[in-house]
């Protein structure tokens, strides 16, 4: 990595408070760091910690056009919160977690919040977490945490680092009943392979909305999962950029929207520095009236983005009458200088064809219906890569299935 410039107080910058080498903002190759400017555009809100840089939304602005404003009101308001999650936490050796201060917390965040819920989980947090990965340390098994919401509005910040050249995988999961905000930071360092599995496995009736950011070190493998099955209302900004050349982005998600439900997902995808990858590719079934699904899509490849490779996909399974999914994908392109991009969005009914495949060899109507959602599904499933994750999901996924009588050809 280029060598830094050190802080007006004259430590490293790429070096926490506790000794260990990070990637900092300030440490980006040069190259790179000079194209990183703010992006003028609705899609892209200013990032700031400051509160009265996000008023209240009214619902008409267009990063909020989608969202139940009424349902999500919860995690907008002022004030005290309660605290945090009850988290069970399995961390293998080599990993650590602990406390920070908020001020610690906002100094290793990859970005500032984007939207008035996220500045509001970050600034109601009683105070940060971090969990670390030192460099070079290569983890025999997942982190994994779970939370579970005891009800009552919960607002927290975690920040994750992992050192260059470490490997890591973290898994979250959410479960209980909660209004929950969170603001989300996962730093990886130069030369790091790292999987993160989040599974939104809400009770009925909880809110979770926030802002998840990444980035992704020189050389650097990252792979995001995300899976949101369960609660009332789920909105997550999901923003990624690059720290410099090489990096690479795997990007998947699946969703199953019942009756009543809404579930959003906004991805941002920054190829800020040049020959960085990225693949996007989220799936939803929706099923039941009112179910609604938002994935909010946006690429941009900025002019020193030269030689990426990118491509972004949404696929929605509407599985009966009375179900909604919008899907807006978006590729901003600001060099012809580019290997290979793209993007796609479909939402349809069943396909008749494969249904008529299985049912001509004598599988039943309702048993065809079953294997074609689960086959729509499994594609992403079997990227998660820990065996009783996947057949957990997969468990879901027959759980949310068990109304597939009332499914409308």
């Amino acid at each position: 990595m280029p060598e830094a410039d050190t802080r007006p107080d004259g430590s490293d910058p790429t070096t926490g408070d506790d000794g260990r080498e990070v990637t900092t903002p300030e440490a980006v190759t040069p190259a790179v760091a000079a194209a990183i400017e703010t992006v003028a555009s609705h899609l892209h809100p200013t990032p700031s910690w400051d509160l009265d840089d996000h008023p209240e939304p009214q619902g008409r602005e267009e990063v909020w056009r989608f969202t139940p404003m009424k349902r999500v009101a919860p995690l907008l308001g002022v004030g005290a919160t309660s605290d945090n999650l009850d988290w069970k936490v399995e961390l293998p050796e080599g990993a650590t977690l602990q406390q920070i201060g908020k001020d610690e917390a906002r100094e290793l965040a990859v970005e500032a919040p984007l939207d008035r819920l996220s500045a509001l989980a970050a600034a109601n947090a009683a105070y940060g977490v971090r969990i670390d990965v030192p460099a070079e340390t290569e983890l025999t098994s997942p982190i994994v945490l779970t939370g579970t919401g005891q009800g009552g509005t919960v607002s927290e910040h975690t920040v994750v680092t992992i050192g260059n050249f470490a490997k890591a995988t973290l898994v979250m999961r959410f479960e209980g009943s909660a209004n929950f905000a969170e603001k989300l930071d996962l730093r990886v360092g130069d030369g790091a392979q790292v999987t993160l599995v989040t599974l939104q496995d809400w009770a009925d009736g909880a809110v979770h909305g926030g802002q998840r950011s990444v980035l992704v070190g020189r050389d650097a493998h990252v792979r995001l999962i995300t899976a949101s099955l369960g609660g009332d209302l789920v909105r997550l900004q999901e923003d990624v950029r690059y720290a410099g050349p090489g990096g690479q982005l795997e990007q998947y998600g699946l969703y199953f929207v019942d009756a009543g439900q809404h579930v959003q997902h906004r991805i941002f995808v920054d190829h800020n520095a040049p020959r960085t990858k990225s693949n996007v590719d989220y799936r939803g079934a929706l099923q039941g009236e009112g179910a609604h699904s938002v994935w909010i899509g946006d690429v941009l490849i900025r002019k020193v983005a030269e030689g990426i490779e990118t491509y972004e996909a949404n696929k929605n399974l509407v599985l009966t009458d009375g179900c909604k999914a919008d899907s807006v994908p978006n590729l901003e392109i600001e060099t012809g200088e580019i290997a290979d991009a793209g993007h796609s969005s479909t939402t349809g009914r069943f396909d008749d064809n494969q249904l008529f495949y299985l049912m001509s060899r004598g599988v039943s109507e309702r048993d065809a219906r079953r294997l074609v959602v689960q086959g729509f599904f499994v594609e992403i499933i079997r990227r998660v890569g820990i065996p009783e994750i996947e057949q957990r999901l997969m468990e879901t996924v027959e759980k949310e299935l068990a109304f597939i009588d009332t499914v409308q050809a």
